[in-house]
């Protein structure tokens, strides 16, 4: 798994202009690849009277999904240079529609190339980006008493603290870095003078 990958922040739209031509790239984070093919077909059909909708996108945090399009720009001038892109950027889970409204203007193969990846580049600066960390579950368990202070710890110490439950005991779900794994059961050892249980889980990614 890769430790960490960055995405987009919010879903928006950056317009360009080249020679004339219209160039306005649509980007949005996006979970599945079923995600991505609804947004470019919102693109589609809201900008039907366009001269193009190429679009790039990148699924998995491997970046084990990439597709392109050129939608009927000369082969390899639209998608490829806006997948390069995003690529470069290590963008993950985003998809990327340049919307292009022709003025008139022929810009060559070198100038396609260089539009749809510029428009993409300008987005992703303009709508920023967010890096999401690999992290691993864990569930502290401690006894009501301590708890509260328990969880204050967590969270001043920045801690990503995602849910906490009350029942006969307190379970507090934490995320950690792997790294920080033996550290912590330390901290957590001195901090309850050993009462707590710590389990580990599973393996997520969250906001770095």
């Amino acid at each position: 798994m890769q430790d960490e990958y960055r995405t987009v922040a919010r879903a928006g739209v950056h317009e360009v202009e080249v020679n004339r031509s219209r160039f306005l790239c649509a980007l949005a984070p996006v979970a599945t690849e079923q995600e991505a093919q609804d947004f470019i077909a919102g693109v589609r059909k809201e900008h039907a009277d366009a001269s193009h909708n190429c679009f790039a996108y990148v699924i998995g945090a491997d970046a084990a999904i990439q597709k392109a399009s050129d939608d009927g720009e000369p082969g390899g001038t639209a998608g490829v240079p806006m997948l390069q892109m995003l690529l470069r950027r290590d963008m993950r889970y985003v998809v990327a529609v340049v919307t292009r409204y022709y003025g008139g203007v022929k810009l060559g193969a070198g100038g396609l190339i260089r539009a749809y990846g510029g428009a993409v580049g300008e987005a992703l600066d303009t709508l920023g980006t967010l890096t999401r960390r690999r992290f691993r579950l864990a569930t502290v368990t401690v006894d009501h008493q301590r708890a509260g202070k328990v969880e204050n710890d967590l969270r001043s110490t920045g801690r990503t603290v995602r849910d906490v439950r009350y029942g006969e005991a307190v379970t507090i779900e934490i995320g950690l870095p792997d790294s920080d794994v033996a550290a912590f059961r330390g901290w957590l050892a001195d901090a309850t003078a050993g009462t707590a249980a710590l389990e580990l889980g599973g393996e997520a990614y969250g906001d770095a």
